[in-house]
């Protein structure tokens, strides 16, 4: 064999000189079947003789031999190591130059080299792309979608090409999205569906390319797959099930295709997703959830979501869920809520139909991600609604598991949040009973704490729950605000140049609202207090300075 193949390779760079077509066709014939034998050891033997600087010349796309020289080269770029040899000797500009040609056989086997000599290259990808191949790989797709092997090897070529963040602006200014529905409505097979699956995905992460599928009519392909695999049990139709929603959900991520699809609330493709909530499956009631947290972007979608009963749906999902729930089903409802309950004309409604009750049946969830969406979603409901505030700020069931949430080093969004919605429970209320039950829940230090995050929307929202609880009970406050150092922390905050205007204002605010305690009282007057806000007097904002004036006078007057 090892003779053979010599002797072929010897007589290629002599044929491939004067070109006698017969005779170079001989040779590769010898070549493929060495390469077929052993295909390590036939390559290498290539490499060694300098055979691959002769194809180029044999790349013609005229020539007979081509579809085989093309076939050797994508035998040869199996091997890791012939890769480099490949794109050293040349071969990737006369490639791509075939991609034009129209004989399908040549097509083929050029994309398998192409392919072949590119694999887990990213910089050779790249180099692809700068070489135009986009647009001319979704042209062939159109022109030979009846070729089976073609239409593989392109989905194929756009599956590595479209990971590159650089490829996604050329796919967008093709028809690729009006190709691939095309071709994904008329498979019957599984397996070329989940090809054309593997490419969706990563373009559907591009905005543009997210539009032009929703307009090609992906959507109803989706509910199509939804619709068939939805009761299968077969462990592919709930994998084709999980994709198909999966990717559904994902167009709803860019703000264009999902107005579109919201269609004003009456949309069919809106509808059907909704369907999917008190569906038995828990992929779809996940898909429908999160749908319906895209949904909720804007305050006019919200707003007609609430008034067309979404709410109850999304109460009775998580009643399902609450004892031995699934998780991500539980984080993507919550989420919806969240959402849903930003404008302000939705709060009462959605309190009104025992959304509060419903989300407190998850304090007790040990996930972080639950906690989170839980507090966010509590936050969101008691924004600017008093009775509501006061509710659930005198639940101490409630304000003990915000206390120990606020400890919860290891997740800082949990913590964040905890902090947050205890500092909202007083704002909102302005209650006395809410601020007896935080401080007896010792909720006190924590929002000494919180006033010197690094976040000034979070200092200030500590300040003034702060401000609140020494205005309605200093007294029983007192000990806390001594063991937090509260007198300190507003010190090094109305000392640091850089606190914002508005946690100086507040700072000493609450400097006036604590001389009335006997201990505070002489802390205040311990520490330079009175030097730092004679200099805030002259601040360039009026109000600061205006407050300065006010707590100076009351600094002098108590010393």
């Amino acid at each position: 064999m090892e003779d053979n193949l010599c002797e072929a390779l010897k007589k290629l760079k002599l044929a491939s000189a004067d070109s006698t077509t017969d005779s170079v066709e001989g040779c590769l014939d010898c070549l493929l079947k060495a390469l077929a034998h052993n295909n390590a050891a036939a390559s290498e033997k290539i490499q060694e003789m300098g055979v691959l600087p002769l194809l180029p010349n044999l790349l013609a796309p005229q020539s007979s031999c081509t579809p085989k020289v093309a076939n050797v080269i994508a035998e040869v770029a199996k091997n890791e190591f012939m890769r480099s040899p490949c794109v050293e000797a040349g071969l990737i500009p006369p490639l791509v130059q075939l991609l034009n040609c129209k004989d399908q056989e040549v097509l083929l086997q050029t994309g398998r080299a192409l392919g072949n000599i590119c694999y887990d290259s990213h910089s050779l990808q790249a180099q692809l792309i700068n070489m135009g191949v986009i647009p001319t790989l979704v042209k062939l797709l159109g022109i030979h979608s009846q070729n089976t092997a073609l239409t593989e090897m392109c989905l194929i070529a756009f599956g590595n090409l479209a990971e590159l963040e650089s490829s996604k602006e050329q796919f967008a200014a093709t028809n690729i999205a009006e190709e691939l529905v095309k071709l994904f409505r008329k498979q019957v097979e599984r397996e070329k569906k989940e090809m054309i699956f593997e490419v969706l995905a990563p373009l559907a992460e591009n905005d543009v390319i997210k539009l032009q599928l929703v307009e090609a009519g992906l959507v109803e392909c989706l509910l199509d797959v939804v619709a068939q695999t939805v009761d299968g049990e077969r462990e592919e139709d709930i994998s084709e099930l999980k994709t198909a929603s999966d990717l559904m959900v994902l167009l709803l991520l860019g703000d264009e295709s999902m107005q579109k699809l919201f269609e004003g609330g009456k949309g069919s493709v809106f509808q059907r997703v909704l369907s999917w909530v008190p569906s038995h499956n828990h992929q779809l009631q996940l898909a429908g959830a999160l749908a319906i947290a895209n949904f909720a972007r804007n305050d006019g979608n919200c707003i007609h979501m609430v008034d067309t009963g979404i709410v109850q749906k999304l109460l009775d999902l998580l009643e399902r869920h609450v004892d031995e729930g699934n998780v991500t089903v539980q984080h993507a409802a919550l989420s919806a809520l969240r959402n849903l309950a930003i404008p302000v004309v939705n709060k009462s409604k959605m309190l009104s139909a025992g959304v509060a009750d419903v989300v407190l049946k998850f304090l007790k969830s040990e996930m972080p991600p639950v906690q989170f969406k839980l507090l966010g979603t509590l936050r969101m409901l008691i924004d600017t609604q008093a009775d509501a505030a006061e509710q659930l700020g005198t639940n101490p069931k409630l304000v003990e598991r915000l206390v120990e949430w606020c400890e919860a080093k290891d997740h800082a969004g949990v913590m964040g949040e905890s902090n947050r919605l205890l500092s909202a429970l007083i704002r909102h209320s302005k209650s006395k009973d809410v601020v007896r039950t935080v401080i007896q829940g010792g909720g006190v230090k924590h929002l000494v704490t919180m006033a010197t995050s690094e976040h000034m929307i979070m200092q200030n929202e500590a300040l003034v729950a702060l401000g609140l609880i020494a205005a309605l009970d200093l007294d029983m406050a007192e000990k806390d605000f001594v063991s937090a150092s509260l007198v300190q922390v507003l010190h090094k905050l109305l000392s640091d140049e850089k606190s914002a205007p508005e946690i100086k204002y507040n700072s000493m605010i609450l400097i006036c609202a604590i001389m009335g305690s006997e201990p505070l009282h002489k802390e205040v007057q311990g520490l330079t207090f009175l030097d730092v806000v004679s200099k805030l007097r002259s601040h360039e904002n009026k109000t600061v300075a205006h407050q300065a004036s006010l707590t100076e006078q009351r600094l002098t007057v108590q010393s």
